[in-house]
């Protein structure tokens, strides 16, 4: 069996549609960071399969090492700023924290 665009697209919308239901879903601020990882994820991986099949250049590529290195930036200030929220309420549940100062 040939793996071709279909199945990377399949891939990447499910992905898609997973990390959309984790941060719709979820109220703890890591796992809703994580879902929004599995999105940049699919992008990367839809950008991947058309710069293959698609076009016949470099650009998916580039443009999934921009999403990479803009999703570790990504998770290092969110982590910065749970940890900051964790010191601050000895929570990180959303709904918990509706206040900027206690």
């Amino acid at each position: 069996m040939h793996v071709g665009l279909v199945h990377y697209l399949t891939l990447g919308a499910i992905l898609f549609a997973l990390g959309l239901f984790i941060v719709m879903s979820r109220r703890n601020a890591i796992v809703m960071l994580m879902g929004v990882e599995l999105i940049l994820n699919s992008a990367a991986l839809n950008f991947v399969a058309f710069g293959r099949y698609g076009a016949a250049d470099l650009s998916g590529q580039l443009m999934t090492i921009f999403i990479i290195v803009l999703a570790a930036a990504e998770a290092a200030v969110a982590l910065a700023i749970v940890l900051a929220i964790f010191r601050n309420f000895q929570t990180v549940h959303v709904e918990q924290v509706d206040r900027l100062r206690h």
